[in-house]
């Protein structure tokens, strides 16, 4: 245990005890702090809204901005939405893992709540192994930068846990993240083709040649 009660573990030495401990705490409705492609994140149970709240307000974020949901492989994607276009399904053949993040009608049965997302889910796969071996066991993580909202994101565990504290019960300590350009985001719930929200890492010629009539401002 650390000064703020929570605790980090090292991804390199301590790898399956710390993921096994970060497993239990997302079960218990916890948020946890892991590496990913870009920069760490903090992620809660995306099928449990009050985990979400307790992301959000660790973060002091509000619900006009939801939390994304990580995924460990492309085909859990069908437990989350009934419609994925032909140009989503491209997308994510192609891209991930990777920078893409698309955003999907949710099932509407899921207990998804993720902030005023609208009846949507953005999702991503991260191309990140040890954030991908946290996924496989706990199931998709709704997830957000590790930072208070307004902060620069968060590139290695200590920062992390200098801006969140023992809001986070658990931290994954993986090395310092590359940062580098965010995930492209495409939205599909207005058109089929698809529409780029946000540009990021992938280029909209690179998203062209798989899936020709996406949209761009």
């Amino acid at each position: 245990m650390n000064e703020t009660g929570s605790q980090m573990f090292s991804l390199v030495t301590e790898k399956e005890a710390a993921l096994e401990v970060a497993r239990r705490a997302v079960l218990q409705g916890q948020c946890v702090v892991f590496p990913t492609d870009t920069v760490y994140g903090v992620g809660a149970g995306a099928f449990d809204p009050e985990a979400v709240a307790r992301l959000l307000a660790a973060k002091r974020r509000g619900r006009d901005m939801p939390a994304p949901v990580l995924i460990a492989e492309a085909s859990m994607v069908r437990a989350l939405t009934d419609e994925l276009p032909e140009a989503a399904k491209a997308l994510v053949d192609r891209f991930w893992p990777g920078a893409l993040t698309v955003i999907l009608p949710a099932q509407r049965a899921l207990r998804l709540d993720l902030g005023d997302t609208e009846g949507t889910v953005a999702v991503r796969v991260p191309d990140h192994e040890g954030a991908r071996d946290l996924l496989r066991r706990t199931g998709p993580l709704a997830v957000s930068s590790a930072n208070l909202s307004g902060e620069p994101a968060a590139t290695t565990a200590e920062a992390a846990r200098d801006m969140l504290g023992d809001a986070v019960a658990v931290y994954l300590d993986g090395g310092e993240a590359p940062g580098g350009a965010p995930s492209t985001i495409v939205d599909f719930t207005v058109q089929e083709v698809g529409r780029v929200l946000r540009p990021g890492a992938i280029g909209i010629e690179e998203l062209r040649e798989v899936a020709p009539g996406i949209q761009a401002d």
